[in-house]
């Protein structure tokens, strides 16, 4: 991914010579502004790793321009430019809105690039989310589904060759895994072949009364409560495809009437006697083993047979952890607030969510995300904007036992709370370089608070100091 940095700067004997030094290496592409609004527009349209913005521009000063960053969220790093005396107190003001660090003019060219070397290995993590966005729709997408998996990618084959066919498919998977999205794509996949509509039921949802009657249509007065003709799923769906969801919950004697369906393409509707016939490609999934189904007798083993021409085994997200990445990315683009930029991950929160063992599946990784976006307070989503069941590591006391979370919980939420202070206060020695004085004034707190915290911490004031 190309690194991109905004140089925000009204006069050109200082814009020039910095856009000189920062493209010398060949390492970054350095597009120049002359004033805030142009610099916000640039944000706006064009994903920045760095802006380098003086406090004084006109139109829009440099303030004003963090103010809007913050406000739409958008991901990118701040550096500030100022000059002596009491600018620096805007700098240090800056710093509290959200900005990295301040650099003092004239600007020290080595120290500079030292400060951008820092930040970029920072923002590692967050630059590889922007340029997952970019290719959601490139090779990493197939007709909606997402991944970069193998086992996802031999999936994909398999939909392209089972496309340009009639064959029936069953579709394997957990709760959650994406089943009805992949037989829409194998849908979408045959529309060159098959005009007709995706007509999608849950077996699961109806009893057996109603779930004749939904499959098969019925005639006015074959029971209470039918005025009138009615058509069912495989009515409508001709020429087209069905998806039967939760195949495996179908009654047995259901399972029957399907069967024949599925042999003879030909049915009658509940109070009917005329046969109707059908040209429809049906796709079945199931979060339960069919195989273990039919040894124990509640499933037909002609019907499974019948269903399992082409099947496909749907990995759990735990086993295609590498996906996380580019889905929790989609889903902040599909869940961003209205009118600004989706959020970024940092780093701990991306740790987060590879590291839960997500039993919801992409369902719960969607909810999840949904959640941060919501409770996100800023352009990047933290720890703590993620549900507490992702925050949570599973105990391994008793063998599969349960957690009682009531019980767990406030010493989770102290040790959630201790860590982000522990970030927070790290961060904030990072900008003030190690000055214990001005990092009391970033985090509000007095000097004598700020010292007892890093020796509480351990963490070395030393460390932070240039050299």
């Amino acid at each position: 991914m190309e690194r991109r940095i905004l140089l925000a700067e009204d006069s050109k004997a200082t814009s020039e010579p910095l856009k000189t030094l920062l493209e010398a290496g060949g390492q970054f592409k350095v597009d120049t502004v002359a004033d805030g609004e142009a610099a916000f527009k640039a944000l706006s349209e064009h994903p920045y790793s760095i802006l380098l913005t003086d406090l004084q521009m006109p139109r829009l000063d440099g303030m004003k321009l963090i103010e809007r960053i913050q406000e739409h969220k958008l991901p990118v790093t701040v550096i500030v430019m100022t000059g002596h005396g009491p600018s620096i107190d805007q700098a240090v003001h800056a710093m509290r809105m959200g900005a990295y660090d301040y650099l003092p003019k004239p600007v020290d060219h080595e120290h500079l690039r030292l400060v951008i070397e820092r930040i970029m290995r920072e923002r590692t993590l967050q630059d590889e989310v922007l340029q997952l966005r970019e290719r959601l729709q490139g090779q990493y997408a197939f007709r909606g589904v997402l991944s970069v998996n193998p086992k996802m990618h031999a999936v994909f084959e398999l939909i392209r060759s089972v496309a340009q066919t009639t064959t029936t498919v069953l579709i394997e998977g957990e709760t959650g895994t994406g089943k009805e999205q992949v037989a829409r794509a194998i849908h979408d996949a045959s529309s060159s072949l098959r005009s007709g509509p995706f007509v999608a039921i849950n077996c699961a949802a109806l009893p057996e009364t109603l779930l004749e009657s939904e499959l098969f249509g019925h005639e006015k007065g074959s029971f209470t409560g039918a005025v009138g003709q009615r058509k069912g799923r495989f009515e409508q769906a001709d020429t087209g495809t069905l998806f039967l969801d939760e195949v495996g919950d179908i009654p047995m004697t259901m399972q029957a009437k399907l069967l024949r369906v599925l042999q003879e393409r030909c049915f009658e509707r509940v109070g009917g006697t005329v046969s109707i016939e059908v040209d429809v490609r049906v796709i079945a999934a199931t979060n339960r083993s069919l195989t273990a189904l039919v040894k124990k007798g509640k499933f037909r083993e002609d019907l499974y047979y019948r269903l399992n021409v082409v099947k496909i085994d749907l990995p759990p997200l735990r086993e295609r952890t590498e996906d996380i990445p580019l889905l929790a990315t989609h889903f902040a683009n599909k869940h961003a607030r209205p009118g600004e930029r989706p959020p970024t991950f940092a780093p701990e929160a991306m740790e987060k969510l590879l590291n839960h063992s997500w039993p919801g599946n992409i369902r719960e990784l969607e909810n999840a995300i949904e959640r941060a976006c919501v409770t996100a307070r800023s352009s990047s989503i933290q720890p703590e904007d993620l549900p507490l069941e992702v925050l949570h590591v599973p105990s391994s006391e008793g063998s599969g036992a349960q957690v009682d979370l009531s019980k767990k919980l406030p010493d989770l939420l102290r040790e959630v709370t201790l860590d982000l202070e522990r970030r927070y206060l790290t961060r904030a020695m990072k900008k003030s370089r190690g000055n214990v004085g001005r990092c009391a004034k970033i985090c509000g707190l007095s000097r004598r608070s700020i010292s007892a915290k890093l020796a509480e911490y351990n963490i070395r004031k030393e460390a932070f100091k240039e050299e």
